[in-house]
């Protein structure tokens, strides 16, 4: 099915944003007056740039506060619509989008809305132009789709037809039952369908509309369930995206409209028109790489910590450390951060990693190509939105390549330690990939999105979103930091599994390692809300140990100092816990920007 964008949902010129729609894949756009207007290129360059970009001009868009009016004020309406439709002509765009009034002068009267509508039809018609008539959802008299249908309806001309639009029908907190009535508007008469999502939030719609859409899949809204609705009448137009976003419209035109048509991917395989390679989902960690420019540091912790160095890479500077099922990469080769040490890859164990390549590439994550000798395994390998390289395993599978391999041991591995495996990575996103980011890990890797968590740092707010696996052997935990520059306190980090967290903190402690000074406060509101045994909570008190409960089971953690824009926890989780600490995540950060304010890092 053809995809269409509105130049209102990218940042930029309009000759940047009609480029990034291109490239993303785009079939057209709906130009947005004021892009048009702010441009310094005529109608008719627009219309020959989009050609030679492979766009057509769906929709121009909006036309407002036409209808229902005083005969005197129709006219001058008249007026300024033989205006817009000359230069339709010139742009070459045959239907326009006029939006129910919320002009004061309007008046609530449907048979005047829809003889002056029809009358706007007849001057479209000697254009050649069709009206897409769209309600608003706080319209001043037409708030509702089907009101606005039984306008044109009453009107009856073959150049008026309706404009549906998913944030203006949804946002009415509309349910399954509110959107059948779709299904009685003949599908010729569906002019235009413009598609977006948008979080389930408590306030006034037009504020809601303006900020905070985002494309489908990323908000609460059931955009597939209406999208199904409207493909049931026969429509066969566009389905476009209309986005008003003040991060979409600061972020990068480029990577916003790939997100934008992977999302449009997405939906369409969800309501069963596109069959992209089926979602391939992982089924644990086969390791993770760090980069750093000087390995000392970070060797001294993961020796701490019980890992051992087992293994180097055959052709590159790159060291295998592993303790259990934990296996982390050491790479020194790679240019220096800037930042220091930092999380650059993670290898996801795969049922079938050529497929989950091709499921990848299918939903635009760009594939990665690799300078490898000969002899080295040939895996495949994406980029996430936060440039995390994500590569697709097969450890100790001989009939397929093995990463593995590629490293000659030099050591064994270590007794069983108190480390038995990753337990989760958490990704700092940068601020205006937060949403593309959970798309992404859902949608090409075949993760479960959990509810957005936003956490209290001390100086700012800080969000946090975890993608799993049904059985938690894959747990990503996404995070955004408290503002835009904010890219350095909220580091990533890669938490280990251990079956006894106290013992895993002592022996930690005892092999050199400091663990994370957490507040005395803390403790004394511990002991307040919860009932521990004797000694127990001096404990925790003592190493660092933090605490939680959910309605499934107990949670036990500590963490490392960060060293670059790593740390370390250490995480055990009985009676089958689900969550991650959150609610201690506020009394972390504030004891690592203490920590930070001490050592000047």
């Amino acid at each position: 099915m053809r995809t269409s964008i509105a130049t209102v949902s990218l940042s930029g010129s309009l000759t940047e944003k009609l480029t990034a729609a291109s490239r993303a894949g785009f079939d057209g756009v709906e130009i947005f007056e004021n892009d048009l207007l702010a441009s310094p290129l005529t109608p008719e360059e627009i219309r020959a740039r989009c050609a030679d970009l492979g766009l057509t001009i769906d929709l121009y868009q909006p036309m407002r506060d036409i209808e229902a009016v005083p005969e005197d004020e129709f006219a001058r309406n008249l007026r300024r619509a033989r205006h817009k439709f000359e230069l339709m002509n010139r742009l070459g765009a045959d239907t326009v989008l006029v939006c129910s009034s919320v002009s004061p002068l309007a008046a609530d009267d449907d048979a005047l809305a829809a003889e002056q509508l029809a009358r706007l039809a007849d001057l479209a018609q000697d254009f050649g132009i069709r009206v897409a008539y769209e309600a608003l959802a706080w319209g001043r008299h037409v708030s509702t789709y089907d009101h606005a249908w039984h306008i044109v309806e009453t009107a009856g001309h073959p150049a008026l037809g309706t404009c549906l639009d998913s944030f203006h029908i949804l946002s009415r907190g509309s349910d399954p039952k509110d959107i059948e009535g779709i299904a009685d508007i003949p599908g010729e008469k569906i002019f235009f369908l413009q598609l977006a999502d948008a979080p389930l939030l408590a306030m006034d719609v037009l504020q809601w509309s303006r900020h905070y859409r985002c494309f489908p899949g990323q908000g609460g809204f059931d955009v597939a369930g209406l999208v199904r609705s409207v493909l049931h009448t026969g429509y066969d137009g566009p389905l476009s995206l209309e986005i008003f976003n003040d991060v979409f419209r600061q972020a990068e035109a480029g990577p916003t409209a790939v997100d934008a048509r992977r999302s449009l991917l997405v939906l369409q395989e969800t309501v069963g028109i596109a069959a992209p390679p089926a979602s391939v989902a992982p089924t644990g960690i086969a390791f993770a790489e760090l980069v750093t420019p000087d390995a000392e540091p970070l060797s001294a912790v993961l020796g701490a910590l019980g890992f051992a160095r087992t293994a180097r890479h055959r052709s590159k500077p790159v060291d295998l450390w592993q303790q259990g099922e934990a296996r982390l990469l050491v790479n020194t080769g790679t240019a220096v951060r800037r930042d220091g040490t930092g999380l650059a890859a993670i290898g996801l164990e795969s049922p079938d990693p050529t497929a989950a390549a091709r499921r990848a590439e299918a939903l635009l994550a760009p594939v990665l190509p690799r300078r490898r000798a000969p002899e080295d395994a040939q895996l495949d390998a994406v980029l996430a939105p936060d440039g995390t390289e994500l590569f697709f395993c097969a450890t100790d599978r001989p009939e397929l390549p093995n990463w593995r391999a590629d490293f000659e041991d030099i050591a064994q591995a270590p007794a069983p330690g108190h480390a038995a495996r990753i337990d989760h990575l958490a990704l700092t996103q940068p601020w205006h990939h937060f949403d593309e980011a959970a798309l992404f890990h859902r949608s090409v890797l075949g993760l479960h999105a959990q509810e957005s968590v936003d956490v209290a740092d001390p100086y700012g707010l800080m969000r946090s979103r975890a993608v799993t696996t049904d059985d938690g052997s894959v747990r990503i935990a996404l995070t955004v930091g408290a503002a835009p520059t904010d890219d350095t306190v909220h580091a990533q980090h890669i938490a280990l599994a251990t079956d006894d967290v106290v013992a895993a903190a002592r022996r930690f402690a005892e092999a050199g390692g400091r663990l994370l000074p957490i507040p005395a406060n803390y403790y004394d509101d511990l002991a307040a809300r919860y009932e521990f045994t004797d000694g127990e909570l001096e404990t925790y008190r003592e190493l660092g140990i933090l605490y939680d409960r959910d309605a499934h089971g107990e949670f036990r953690h500590c963490y490392t100092p960060t060293i670059g824009r790593v740390f370390f926890e250490l995480v055990q989780r009985d009676g089958g816990y689900r969550g991650y600490g959150a609610q201690n995540a506020p009394v972390r950060l504030a004891a690592q920007h203490a920590v930070r304010r001490l050592t000047g890092g």
